[in-house]
């Protein structure tokens, strides 16, 4: 599998505080990589770095061997917005629109032809179990609803790699399960990779990957066969 992400001695700073320190990581197509850590040592940090949305203030990142720094803002934003799908705990859905209508936006924003956008998303609607959904507004949504749509929004321009910063956070335990079940589902029956923040041992359990940050550095890392819950856990208690 090609590297689709390398980063090599990344740091970021904000003002005299170092959040990031030379960190590397290699995120190859395919991976669903968690990275884990308490509050503060740099997770969503780092996710933003990798989504090409905040710059790093030292280090290379690479994306599909192209040096970032290299590119155009206008290079950057078409890789966002075609290569890479982002979910957020707080599902970041328009109130103001449908939910066809979020769904279709990165399409949009792309100029794509929207109703070939829609048809071509009409199975995720039904794996997502949204089609009754799609002309209500947002406020009219259950949480586990609002995150199953912000899911499809992802996937709405076919993206390689998905970010997803704690998308089981606002949800209860049975709607969390559902949504990781189908990040279980995007990885390995559309070969999409994914990279997840959670705080979760359960989980990260799902990954095939599991990274530690501890005060903004990698601390340690669980790969290939991540292991049983217990031991996410017990190594949670260590960061």
């Amino acid at each position: 599998m090609e590297p689709i992400i390398e980063a090599a001695a990344i740091t970021k700073n904000y003002g005299q505080q170092e959040v990031l320190k030379e960190i590397d990581l290699v995120i190859v197509s395919g991976d669903f990589t968690c990275i884990m850590g308490r509050s503060g040592c740099g997770k969503t940090t780092l996710l933003k770095i990798l989504g090409l949305m905040h710059p790093q203030t030292a280090g290379l990142v690479t994306f599909e061997g192209r040096l970032t720094h290299e590119l155009f803002p206008d290079e950057i934003s078409d890789i966002r917005r075609q290569k890479i799908g982002f979910v957020f705990q707080d599902f970041n859905l328009m109130e103001s629109i449908t939910v066809r209508e979020n769904i279709l936006l990165p399409a949009i924003l792309d100029k794509q032809d929207t109703a070939k956008a829609e048809e071509r998303m009409a199975r995720f609607f039904q794996v997502l179990r949204i089609e009754h959904l799609l002309d209500k507004l947002p406020h009219e949504l259950s949480v586990g609803e609002k995150q199953r749509a912000a899911i499809c929004r992802a996937l709405m321009n076919e993206p390689q790699i998905i970010f997803a910063d704690e998308p089981t956070g606002n949800l209860d335990s049975n709607a969390g399960a559902e949504v990781i079940n189908i990040f279980q589902r995007i990885n390995q029956e559309l070969c999409i990779t994914i990279v997840m923040i959670t705080h979760d041992s359960k989980v990260a359990q799902a990954a095939k990957d599991v990274i530690f940050l501890k005060d903004g550095k990698i601390y340690d890392r669980l790969s290939n066969t991540v292991g049983s819950e217990t031991q996410i856990a017990e190594k949670m208690l260590e960061v």
